[in-house]
C-alpha cells in the first residue's frame, strides 16, 4: 500500500512543491518587473557594496523571464504526471484481480464512507474528463493553465513590441492565475492516511496482508484516507500582501496632481513634455510611468526622464511608435481643445544611476534611446556650472546612433551648450561625443562632404562632425583602453539587443586580466 501511494502521488507532490517555489519567486519577479521604489531604495542601500553585487539588481527582467520559464516547465511536467496518474487510477478502478491497487480503489464502497476514498475515479464508468471538470483541483488547474498560456504567448517579443495593449492586458491575467493557484488544493484530491489509521494499519506492517483486511481476527484493518490540506496559498500569501501594498502606494502616488508647464514638438514626430509635481525627486537616468485617462484608464507606459535632478521640472520625450503614443501626440496637437490630463507614477531606478560612480563613462544611445543620457549630460552641465568638486567621473564618451537627421535636433542645443561650457572651463577632453547617421543617401553624404571644411557640422550645427554608418566598436574600445590604462570604465547602453551583445563582448575582450588595470563594466537599460 505504501509503495502504491508513493508511486502515484510522490511525483505530484514533489512537482507541486517545486511549482509553488517557482510561483513564490515569480511574485518576487513580478514585483521586480514592476520596479517599484524598493528597487531604487535597494540600490541606495547597496551603494556601499561591491559593484558586481549592485549590478545583479539590474537583471530583474531576466530573473522575471527565467522564473516564468521554470514555472512553464514544471507546470508541463506537473500536468503530464497527473495524466499518467489518472491513467493508473482508471486501470486500478476497472481491475477485478483483487490486487492491492484494485482494493484501495474501492475503499469508499468497502468502508461505506464517501470521504475515505483514495482513488478519485470512484466508479468504473467515471472518466478522467468527468473528474477534471467536476473537482476543484481539476477546474482550477484548467483555468490557471489557460491563464499561464495566454500570459506567456502574449509576452513574446513580437506581440509585446507590435501589440503592446494585448501584452499589457493579458499579462494582468496573473490575478486569476494566483487566485486559482491559491484554491487549487482545497478539494483534497491529494490524499494521505489518517493518524488514527496509521496507528491501526501502518503500511510497513499491513501492506503485505491486504487480502486479510476483511478478516475480523486480523490486526490490520482497512486504511482510511483524508485529503491533505492545501499548501499553495502559503507560497503566495506574503508576496501577495506585499504586491497589494505596493499597488495601493502606487495608486495613491499616481493620483497626485501633475502640472504640464511646457509642450515642445520636435522633429521626427517626437513630443517633449515638461511637468511638475509636488514632492517629486529624481536621479539621473530614472524613468516614470505615464497614463493619459482620456486615451486609456488602464494603460501605463514607461518613459525615461530627460531632465536633470538640478532642474525645477521633470521632462520626457515621447516618440510615436504605437497607437497609444500616436494618440497622445495627436491629443496635445489639438489647438482648440483642453490639454489632456496626465498621471505620473515614479520615478524608478535604472542602471544609469551609477554613471557617476565610474572614473570613465561610455554612453551609447540608439535613436530615442538617448533619453537617459540627456539627463546625465544635463546634470553634468549643472555640476560644472556650480563647480561640484565631488564629481568622480573624469571623462565621458558619448555615442549617439540615429537613423534620420531630424533626430539630432532633439538635444543639439544641449550638446552645443556643453561644448561651449567645456571650452570656457578648459575641459575640452572631458566630453567626447560622436554622432552616427545610419539612414542616409548620396545627396546627404555629398552635401556633408562639400561642407566638411566648415567649422560646424552641416547636419547638426555642432563642432563635432557627424559620421556616416555605424561605429567600429573594436577601434573605439581599443582607443579608450589605451587612453585610460588603469581606470574603471562603465559602459551604458540604451538600445537594441544586437548592439548589447556587441558591447558586452567588447567589454569582456578589452578588460585586462590584471584587476589593477583597465576594466570595462557593461550596463544595459531594461524596460
Amino acid at each position: 500500500m505504501g509503495n502504491w501511494v508513493i508511486n502515484y502521488w510522490l511525483s505530484v507532490l514533489f512537482l507541486a512543491t517545486w511549482l509553488g517555489l517557482n510561483v513564490f519567486l515569480f511574485v518576487h519577479a513580478f514585483l521586480s518587473y514592476e520596479k517599484a521604489d524598493k528597487y531604487f531604495y535597494t540600490r541606495e542601500i547597496l551603494g556601499f557594496c561591491r559593484r558586481s553585487l549592485r549590478k545583479q539588481l539590474d537583471h530583474n527582467l531576466t530573473f522575471h523571464k527565467l522564473v516564468a520559464y521554470m514555472i512553464c516547465l514544471h507546470t508541463a511536467i506537473h500536468i503530464i504526471a497527473h495524466l499518467f496518474n489518472f491513467e493508473h487510477y482508471s486501470r486500478s478502478r476497472q481491475a477485478t484481480d483483487g490486487s492491492l491497487a484494485s482494493i484501495l480503489s474501492t475503499l469508499s464502497q468497502q468502508e461505506k464512507d464517501e470521504d475515505s476514498w483514495l482513488n478519485p475515479i470512484q466508479s468504473p464508468n467515471m472518466t478522467v474528463e468527468h473528474v477534471t471538470f467536476t473537482s476543484i483541483a481539476g477546474v482550477t488547474g484548467v483555468i490557471i493553465t489557460i491563464a499561464l498560456v495566454l500570459m506567456v504567448t502574449s509576452a513574446m517579443e513580437f506581440i509585446r513590441r507590435s501589440y503592446f495593449e494585448v501584452f499589457w492586458y493579458t499579462h494582468h491575467i496573473f490575478i486569476i492565475y494566483f487566485i486559482g493557484l491559491g484554491i487549487h488544493g482545497i478539494g483534497g484530491i491529494v490524499r494521505g492516511q489518517t493518524e488514527e489509521s496509521l496507528n491501526d494499519s501502518h503500511p510497513h506492517r499491513c501492506a503485505e496482508f491486504f487480502k486479510q483486511w476483511d478478516n475480523h481476527d486480523s490486526y490490520c484493518k482497512h486504511p482510511r484516507f483524508e485529503g491533505l490540506p492545501a499548501e499553495s496559498w502559503k507560497w503566495i500569501l506574503a508576496t501577495g500582501i506585499l504586491y497589494i501594498f505596493e499597488r495601493i502606494l502606487r495608486f495613491y502616488r499616481s493620483k497626485q496632481k501633475v502640472v504640464i508647464t511646457k509642450v515642445v514638438k520636435h522633429p521626427s514626430n517626437v513630443l517633449e513634455l515638461q511637468m511638475s509635481k509636488r514632492g517629486f525627486s529624481m536621479e539621473v537616468g530614472q524613468y516614470i510611468f505615464v497614463n493619459c485617462p482620456s486615451i486609456s484608464y488602464l494603460e501605463w507606459h514607461p518613459f525615461t526622464l530627460t531632465s536633470a535632478p538640478e532642474e525645477d521640472f521633470f521632462s520626457i520625450h515621447i516618440r510615436a511608435v504605437g497607437d497609444w503614443t500616436e494618440s497622445l501626440i495627436r491629443a496635445f496637437e489639438q489647438k482648440h481643445s483642453p490639454m489632456p490630463r496626465i498621471e505620473v507614477d515614479g520615478p524608478f531606478g535604472t542602471v544609469s544611476e551609477d554613471v557617476f560612480q565610474y572614473e570613465v563613462a561610455v554612453l551609447v544611445g540608439a535613436g530615442i534611446g538617448v533619453t537617459p543620457f540627456a539627463s546625465i549630460l544635463k546634470s553634468i552641465w549643472y555640476k560644472f556650472w556650480h563647480a561640484d568638486h565631488n564629481l568622480k567621473t573624469q571623462t565621458i564618451y558619448f555615442y549617439w546612433i540615429c537613423r534620420e537627421t531630424g533626430a539630432f535636433a532633439w538635444f543639439s542645443d544641449l550638446l552645443a551648450s556643453l561644448e561651449h561650457e567645456m571650452e570656457e572651463l578648459g575641459k575640452v577632453d572631458f566630453l567626447n561625443y560622436h554622432l552616427f547617421l545610419t539612414g542616409w543617401d548620396t545627396n546627404i553624404a555629398g552635401h556633408a562632404t562639400l561642407n566638411f571644411d566648415k567649422a560646424t557640422d552641416i547636419l547638426t550645427g555642432l563642432k563635432q562632425k557627424t559620421s556616416f554608418g555605424r561605429p567600429m566598436w573594436d577601434n573605439e574600445f581599443s582607443t579608450i583602453a589605451n587612453a585610460h590604462p588603469k581606470s574603471v570604465v562603465g559602459v551604458f547602453l540604451c538600445g537594441p539587443q544586437t548592439l548589447a551583445k556587441s558591447l558586452s563582448k567588447c567589454c569582456h575582450q578589452y578588460s585586462s586580466l590584471d584587476p589593477r588595470k583597465v576594466q570595462f563594466y557593461f550596463n544595459k537599460e531594461n524596460f
